[in-house]
């Protein structure tokens, strides 16, 4: 094991599932339905935010007229029917999660709330790999805020700074960054992160097939 790396912590959206677009459209198709309306800053806006901060902004700032938890609930049941027909599992995904928890303890820190969370874990065959999950609903503050990655690093009972991180976004870049992690950025081809969230990550790869132990321990 490597002197100084103790724990991967991966993200979910756009890491292991390619599932950016499919939160988008489930927000896009409620607000629409539901006397809002849609912004064109909005998918930006709301990445990286926890279920209450993005149901609270599509009341506040989409109009949506729904109160913020039925709104969180109404997506949660969009994305749960949306998964079981089809999981967007990204290439590569259970290989690599498999090959790294062949050498590290692994957490799970996530924006997704918790039901999306299990559901993803148990339709990709991928739970038993993590040792914690964090949902950013239970912490208090989403992404880029550090809260999440710290609840995770503190359920693994690892030192942060012991800790890589692995992101896509650039919300979750500077969360983890935040955290005093380092970061494997696996940039999201959809939704790209900021040169200013990629110039702190610490490594940069193209995909999950390319993650791989030497990867994360140059993160030290």
């Amino acid at each position: 094991m490597s002197e100084r790396i103790r724990a991967v912590i991966f993200d979910l959206d756009g890491v292991l599932v390619d599932s950016e677009q499919v939160w988008d459209a489930a927000r896009r198709q409620l607000a629409e339905e539901s006397g809002g309306h849609w912004s064109e800053s909005a998918t930006q806006d709301m990445m990286g935010m926890s279920s209450t901060e993005w149901s609270r902004y599509m009341h506040e700032e989409l109009g949506v007229k729904m109160p913020p938890e039925e709104i969180s609930a109404a997506v949660v049941r969009r994305m749960e029917r949306l998964y079981r027909e089809h999981l967007p599992l990204i290439p590569g995904a259970h290989e690599a999660v498999e090959r790294v928890a062949a050498r590290w303890p692994l957490g799970l820190a996530s924006s997704a709330n918790r039901p999306v969370i299990e559901m993803v874990l148990e339709l990709s065959g991928l739970g038993d790999f993590f040792e914690t999950t964090v949902s950013s609903e239970e912490v208090a503050h989403g992404k880029p805020a550090p809260d999440v990655y710290l609840e995770a690093a503190w359920r693994l009972r690892v030192d942060p700074a012991l800790c890589v991180a692995v992101e896509d976004s650039g919300s979750g870049i500077l969360s983890a960054h935040v955290a005093g992690m380092r970061v494997v950025a696996i940039p999201n081809r959809t939704f790209p992160p900021s040169e200013e969230a990629l110039n702190v990550a610490d490594a940069e790869i193209p995909s999950l097939r390319e993650l791989h132990q030497e990867v994360i321990d140059s993160g030290a």
